[in-house]
């Protein structure tokens, strides 16, 4: 039996509404379902609501990625085996049908599955028989098939790589999982649920807030990676942050920090110039006192500003954060002076 989390039951936008009651109205029928999305936009989690919304739900919910096995042995897996029926083979062993008997099995991944063992899935769906490995005896099985893929099985099923017996057997509904990109009001609210989570687990009072730019930034960017995504850059953010607020999100943990020391580029905007990026400002030393007190008022101040944020960028290894906490500065007001000045 496995566990699943709940983190992707959160919305409240149009698309995540719908999907939900698609759920909410298949789960009760007696029927398999087919699942399409996107890697990380919540496949599994949807397989298991459609498990604990069923009569089902007090038997097992068993799950198999398909897609990380060899041919050679999902069938096995799927169909159990006899003491003996292959080298290491020491005893019988259920597979995942008997293991889920009275319940739920999901198949995620299913258009990885090689066509002999289709083969053998279509009996079970038709009859509720199979055998297992190494045995010509019948095993009777009472299991309701929830599976889940991103492949296009149509295309499969005209190509000769996926049963189209099978897929029509599969598909009494097909439900497909709304990428994040088209869930803009969820966003920030499933980030502001994640930033909570990751503050409770490391034992802080608060959650860092999400100033204005954080914000954008998660709004404007295109969730290749869906709620999984999300997820891992926000927590990612807040392990980080040394002040109460997140003003900067990572949407690429493997960018180099030593390649690009700050930031040059947002999500939607153009790219600074390369030299901008890299170049580092010669060590500045403060003036004389006194040759600022020959410049007009506006003058000095402002010189005064360029030489004392350059100087903290320097002691800093420009790290903006630590250098705005060098001027006594919030790290907006450091950015919006730096931006002023065009530093």
């Amino acid at each position: 039996m496995v566990e699943y989390t709940t983190y992707e039951v959160i919305g409240q936008s149009e698309a995540f509404i719908a999907f939900q009651e698609q759920i909410s109205r298949v789960a009760p029928v007696e029927r398999s379902v087919m699942i399409i999305g996107e890697r990380g936009s919540g496949k599994e989690l949807a397989a298991s609501r459609i498990h604990f919304l069923s009569r089902r739900w007090k038997k097992p919910l068993v799950t198999l990625n398909c897609a990380a096995l060899t041919p050679t042995l999902i069938g096995s897996e799927l169909f159990g085996y006899e003491k003996g029926a292959f080298t290491g083979a020491g005893s019988r062993t259920a597979g995942r049908f008997e293991q889920a008997a009275g319940g739920t099995l999901f198949l995620d991944e299913i258009g990885t599955i090689p066509m002999d063992v289709q083969e053998k899935i279509l009996r079970v769906v038709e009859y509720g028989a199979f055998e297992r490995v190494g045995s010509s005896r019948p095993v009777q099985v009472d299991v309701r098939i929830v599976a889940a893929t991103n492949a296009n099985l149509p295309a499969m099923a005209r190509n000769g790589t996926f049963k189209q017996d099978l897929l029509d057997r599969l598909c009494f509904e097909v439900i497909h999982v709304p990428p994040l990109r088209c869930r803009q009001e969820d966003i920030l609210v499933l980030a502001r649920h994640f930033a909570s989570r990751m503050a409770f687990e490391l034992g802080w009072e608060q959650m860092p807030e999400l100033t204005d730019a954080a914000e954008n930034d998660l709004m404007s960017y295109p969730w290749p990676g869906n709620v999984r995504e999300l997820k891992n850059v926000v927590e990612r953010a807040v392990y980080k942050s040394d002040i109460q607020k997140i003003d900067e999100i990572c949407f690429d943990p493997f960018e180099d920090p030593f390649k690009d020391p700050e930031k040059a580029k947002k999500p939607g905007e153009p790219a600074r110039t390369r030299p901008e990026m890299v170049q580092m400002p010669e060590p500045v030393a403060d003036p004389p006192v006194a040759d600022l007190m020959t410049l007009p008022l506006k003058a000095a101040v402002q010189t005064l500003e360029i030489l004392r944020v350059k100087d903290a960028l320097k002691r800093t290894r420009f790290h903006q954060k630590k250098a705005a906490a060098q001027l006594g500065l919030s790290y907006d007001q450091f950015r919006g002076i730096k931006k002023r000045l065009e530093i």
